[in-house]
Formats: C-alpha cells, sequence, structure tokens
C-alpha cells in the first residue's frame, strides 16, 4: 500500500474507532484497491480486532453499509477489482443481528478510541467508556468526552512543559480524558481527577483501567463538589497538605447557575497554593453564559487572560477529531 493510501486508511480508522458521524472515506482510486479495503477490514470488522470491544451496532451497520456502498461505486472495471469477502461478511452478519432498542441503546456507555496524533509516540491512544449521547439518563454530561477537553489535550501535547513534572488538580474530570493523557503520555508528576458527580467518580475506575492506569501512583480520583469547603477527611489537611501547581478545567462554565461555586472553589485554592497556575478551555456555545464565569472573576479580584491556540481545521485533524465551527477560549486564571 503506498504512503497516501495508508494515511487515508489511518484517518477513516481513527475517525472510526472514536465513534464520529462524518467519516473521511478513502477516496475511490485507493477504496478499490484490495489492500486497502483488507486493512480497514483487518482493523475494524475482522473477529477480534478491537480489543476493546466493537461499536454499537447500528453504528457499525451504518458506516459498513456506506463503505460498501462506496467500494462498488469505486469499482469501473469488476475483471480488476472487487469488495472484500471480509468486509461483506461482516455485513451480512451484522445485518442479521438483532438490533437493540434505539431508546435504549442511546442510553448505552460504549468504548471510545481518541487517536492522539501530535505525540511522537504514533500509536498514542487514549480508550475511555463513555455515553456518546448529549446527556446520559442520570442527568450529568460528565460520562462523554467534549471538545474543549479534546482542544486543551491538544495544546498540553503542543507544549508538554505546562505539565511535565507538575503536581495538578482537574476540576470536573468527566471521562478523565485530560487527567489520563497528563499522566499517560505527558509525564505530570501526579493528577488528581475530580468531580462532583458520583456517577463520573463511579465511571472513572474502568477508564483508568483501559489505559493501563489501574492502581498507578501518577492518578488519584476524587470526589469535590464546587463550593464546599476544601477540608480534610481521613487526612487533616484537604489533599494531605501536599502541593498543588497546576489546576486544570475543560467544559466547566456550561451552566451560570454553577460558576459562583466553581470561582469560589478556585479562590480556595488560590488561598491554599498562592502560586498555583488555572488553565480553563470552554466551547462558546453560548457567550452569555462564559460572560457570567468572567464577571464573576472580575468581581472576586482575579484575573483571566486568554491563551492563543487556534482549532485545527477539520481536514487537518488526525485524531483526536472535533467540531472546527464552535470557538473554544483557553484562559489562564490569577489572583490579582
Amino acid at each position: 500500500m503506498d504512503a497516501l493510501s495508508q494515511s487515508q486508511v489511518d484517518r477513516f480508522c481513527y475517525q472510526y474507532l472514536q465513534l464520529e458521524q462524518a467519516l473521511t472515506y478513502p477516496e475511490p482510486q485507493h477504496l478499490r484497491c484490495s489492500d486497502v479495503q483488507d486493512a480497514i477490514y483487518e482493523r475494524l470488522f475482522a473477529d477480534g480486532a478491537l480489543s476493546a470491544g466493537p461499536p454499537p451496532l447500528r453504528y457499525q451497520v451504518r458506516v459498513l453499509k456506506e463503505l460498501v456502498s462506496r467500494v462498488e461505486a469505486s469499482i469501473e472495471d469488476w475483471d480488476e477489482h472487487g469488495v472484500s469477502d471480509g468486509l461483506m461478511s461482516s455485513l451480512s452478519v451484522l445485518l442479521s443481528t438483532p438490533a437493540p432498542d434505539e431508546a435504549d441503546a442511546v442510553q448505552q456507555k460504549c468504548h471510545v478510541v481518541y487517536h492522539v496524533a501530535s505525540l511522537p509516540d504514533h500509536e498514542a491512544h487514549i480508550t475511555l467508556f463513555e455515553n456518546r449521547s448529549l446527556i446520559s439518563a442520570a442527568g450529568t454530561t460528565g460520562l462523554r468526552t467534549w471538545e474543549a477537553a479534546l482542544h486543551l489535550g491538544q495544546l498540553l501535547c503542543q507544549d508538554s512543559s505546562i505539565v511535565s513534572g507538575k503536581r495538578i488538580l482537574e476540576l470536573g474530570t468527566g471521562t478523565g480524558y485530560l487527567s489520563i493523557l497528563c499522566a499517560k503520555y505527558l509525564n505530570s508528576t501526579h493528577i488528581i481527577a475530580s468531580d462532583g458527580s458520583d456517577d463520573v467518580i463511579n465511571n472513572l475506575p474502568e477508564n483508568f483501567f483501559l489505559n493501563q492506569l489501574e492502581g498507578s501512583s501518577a492518578i488519584t480520583p476524587m470526589d469535590l463538589k464546587w463550593g464546599y469547603a476544601l477540608k480534610g477527611t481521613e487526612e487533616e489537611r484537604w489533599n494531605g497538605g501536599r502541593p498543588l501547581d497546576l489546576v486544570l478545567g475543560a467544559d466547566i462554565t456550561y451552566d451560570s447557575s454553577i460558576i459562583p461555586d466553581l470561582v469560589s472553589t478556585l479562590l480556595e485554592l488560590f488561598e491554599l497554593y498562592p502560586h498555583v497556575e488555572v488553565i480553563i478551555a470552554a466551547t462558546q456555545r453560548n457567550l452569555q453564559t462564559f460572560q457570567v464565569f468572567l464577571e464573576k472573576c472580575e468581581e472576586e479580584k482575579l484575573k483571566v487572560e486568554d491563551v492563543s491556540f487556534e482549532i485545527p481545521s477539520r481536514d487537518q485533524q488526525q485524531g483526536p477529531f472535533y467540531n472546527d465551527q464552535v470557538a473554544i477560549r483557553i484562559c489562564k486564571v490569577s489572583k490579582l
């Protein structure tokens, strides 16, 4: 397989494993080739190809039907090219498998694999067990990975000195994407993956396990509800009095009602750790909500500075993949 075919196969496979809805299929002149089809089959559809398990059945069927249709449309000479037996056999099996009720299916968690192309390790990836529907049945947005976490992660990969050797607290960790990235690939000394949702905290151990971090001293889950005093429990002082260098947060300013509690927690962290750095990423779906955050920070004498880091266009993304049409703002917050 030539380099261009390989790059198109790679991109398609990475998008499929991330359960993207809009996939970039290889171009017809590549897709008709047997080695391209065989590579896709072996990586995505062969028995045992995916160690974390296959995507939801409806997703598999939709993608494979479209793939086979595109292969058929690409063939000009059926004596020279054909459709892979492996792909056709897989499609037949999937079509004969009873599909779960759609209402139930959208509430089910599944394995999502995020390829991290900006790291030197070309196979670097993060596997997460998450709910890809907008809001889970439990009413929390923390059981899926959102764009701001992916974008902030790209910044940290580009400049790993931000987190390398640092003791970090992530607020509103959700699926744990950023915390796992820092612990597994970016050489942070220790990271606390904190959240105020019991469902989120209960989901983290599996995600640590999926990324070979089960029992690791580099990462710790923590139940942390904003607006409550940071007090010790088993240990006399919060976090045992251990040092903290950096606080991260992604998509944690989405609800104006929780912003006073969030800012209250930031203020207390600055009191405990006067030199701590705070970096927050926010998807700008609702400018008014972020304005509430800015106004509350100003009221509490917190300085908010923008960090310039552009979202790569969709056609340039090699993984992770995320929306390039919604602005994502990254800010440093400090005490005046």
